[in-house]
């Protein structure tokens, strides 16, 4: 399986503007920028998307543990939030954080728990981060 997304960059770098697109055309001609990216403006930023694609991968993935425990959620909510900072070697993502809250009738608080960290570790955006991942999970 193969996904594509693609980027055009015009300009220099803080006065310069892209556009992002992905084949699916969810995304498709995106704007982003120096400003939505390290300041306030509008458009997307690939930080962004990143704790986009976590943040749904996540909740598929966990999801997926639930039901091998014979669980189905009526709802999982989750919001990734990526830390990006400078270092040594440049701007790097350094954390992702997962906040969780999911409704799941007769889920026991230690499955849900071992469901949540199963996924958060085999998330197939978790696996690619090589970044620090925490999580705070809720069971309603």
């Amino acid at each position: 399986m193969k996904r594509k997304a693609s980027a055009v960059w015009q300009g220099g770098l803080k006065d310069g503007k892209g556009r992002i697109s992905t084949d699916s055309g969810v995304l498709s001609d995106t704007q982003y920028s120096f400003s939505t990216r390290f300041e306030e403006g509008a458009g997307t930023n690939p930080e962004e998307l990143i704790a986009a694609a976590h943040a749904g991968c996540f909740s598929m993935a966990l999801s997926g543990q639930l039901a091998n425990t014979g669980l189905t959620a009526e709802s999982i909510e989750t919001t990734a939030t990526i830390t990006m900072e400078k270092t040594d070697a440049g701007f790097t993502v350094t954390a992702s954080h997962l906040d969780v809250t999911a409704r799941v009738p007769n889920a026991t608080p230690e499955a849900f728990d071992t469901a949540a960290n199963n996924a958060k570790a085999g998330c197939p955006i978790s696996r690619l981060l090589k970044a620090e991942i925490t999580m705070t999970a809720k069971l309603q």
